[in-house]
């Protein structure tokens, strides 16, 4: 009973979100599954694993709430300036309206390489990509697909250096460095990029030859008040979100040039680079408050309702935030069951190769938990040290385990997809289709492919 409790519910969970049910009614109806099932004590389960624990729900909108508003903000503000419609229109021009895709795609990933958080990066780019989609008539689902693309594969997992969460608690776990096994990652970088972009010019060719066309969403905001010529110059435009990207990077570049004698100096100076740095969630909301207060002041089509237009960003923050944070609460709870402790041990007892066996490890934590750092937290918590007993070099250990677990963390469960198709205003049956293949099948096989590199090398 408990093991068909755990994985029913996760089909379940998994069924619900592709049929269009409430996604917080479907987190919270399978968590109770997964407490009855597995005979946890339901009080407990309810107000602490789901609700406030590591993994709880309300622990994650609590962490993340102040990050989501200011995201929603900034993006309500460049999209209803019309900052955002005036770049899309730039690089249309001197781009062609064809490369849409590219364009969304690599600024997102540009963004996330330089370590601005995932969730930033859609809030900030979603109002850019919607005009960008507009002007190439291409089907919002593969907008969402981009998004994914940039954000959420290559430049998270795989490109050595990168300032990720998961390349973060892998280095910290075993001892490495972010540029762990990085020919592994440069490998697995290039199949998922160049599989992605395949893909999406391949769908947005398809889509033109099938007639399909650009359909906003009901919460979009694509209004032309006033018409063009009151949009403000593009070079204008750039400017709150260059300032919300240079005052997230720049701390971090700092600290890589500086020795840490300058970096322990006194001074208020010194003081604001340290609580940059340590702060990897408040310091890019303050980034975010920043852009948004100097699109408020330059930009006339906000100012004199920038009240109200901010207070309108905030709500737009409520769905995504709460959606996000009741998927997070049922991997909280699936993480206390007798049967997740008794599927990560049987993967260690497998008799599979000690390469594949870790794929394995990894990639089921993290579709359980629907988490790619989630599952690979618990993965180096708890089976790490095994798979290094067995001869896996430390490097070669980091970077598959990492790429392993942007795999199937990104099921139709997953938090941060929920969290981009809530923003976004898609549901599943429109977009999973394209961000599935982009997010589970093409980095399932970058790691594959990494992982043959890897047992030829160091074998």
């Amino acid at each position: 009973m408990e093991y068909i409790g755990l994985l029913g519910s996760v089909v379940l969970l998994i069924w619900l979100a592709l049929r269009g049910v409430e996604i917080v009614f479907a987190a919270v109806l399978c968590s109770l599954i997964v407490i009855v099932t597995n005979d946890l004590p339901i009080a407990e389960g309810i107000t602490e694993f789901y609700s406030f624990g590591p993994l709880g729900a309300f622990t994650f909108a609590g962490k993340f709430f102040l990050l989501f508003i200011a995201g929603a903000m900034f993006g309500r503000v460049m999209g209803d300036s019309q900052a955002a419609a005036s770049i899309a229109l730039a690089l249309v021009r001197r781009l062609g309206a064809h490369r849409a895709l590219w364009i969304a795609t690599l600024s997102c990933a540009l963004l996330t390489y330089g370590g601005v958080v995932v969730f930033v990066v859609i809030f900030a780019m979603y109002p850019l990509g919607l005009r960008l989609l507009q002007e190439a008539d291409i089907p919002k689902r593969l907008l969402c697909a981009a998004l994914a693309l940039g954000a959420g594969t290559f430049t998270l997992s795989a490109l050595p250096g990168t300032p990720s969460v998961q390349n973060v608690i892998s280095a910290v776990a075993l001892d490495t460095d972010l540029f762990a096994g990085g020919w592994l990652g440069m490998v697995g970088a290039i199949v998922m990029f160049s599989g992605g972009m395949w893909y999406l010019e391949r769908q947005r060719v398809l889509a033109l030859r099938n007639g399909e066309h650009f359909i906003p969403g009901p919460r979009d905001r694509l209004s032309n008040q006033g018409g063009d010529e009151e949009q403000p110059r593009w070079q204008l435009a750039m400017l709150p979100l260059l300032m919300v990207l240079l005052t997230i990077i720049l701390p971090r570049v700092i600290t890589l040039l500086a020795d840490d004698a300058v970096l322990a100096s006194d001074g208020w100076l010194f003081e604001l680079l340290r609580f940059a740095i340590s702060q990897p969630i408040v310091w890019p909301s303050i980034a975010l408050l920043l852009g948004t207060l100097l699109a408020v002041f330059l930009f006339p089509l906000v100012r004199n309702d920038a009240l109200i237009v901010m207070g309108q960003g905030v709500n737009d923050a409520i769905f995504p935030l709460i959606n996000t944070a009741a998927v997070i609460g049922f991997g909280g709870v699936v993480t206390h069951t007798a049967g997740f402790g008794h599927f990560t041990q049987l993967m260690l007892d497998s008799a599979l190769p000690p390469l594949l066996s870790l794929f394995a490890s990894v990639s089921l934590v993290s579709a359980i938990t629907g988490s790619a750092s989630g599952g690979l937290q618990i993965f180096m918590q708890t089976m790490a040290p095994a798979y290094l007993e067995m001869g896996i070099q430390p490097g070669v250990l980091h970077r598959i385990a990492t790429m392993a677990s942007g795999g199937f963390d990104s099921l139709p469960h997953c938090g941060s997809v929920i969290a981009m198709l809530t923003i976004t205003g898609m549901t599943h049956k429109e977009a999973y289709r394209d961000v599935g293949i982009i997010t589970v099948i093409i980095p399932v096989l970058a790691t594959l492919v990494a992982m043959g590199v890897a047992a030829l090398v160091y074998t």
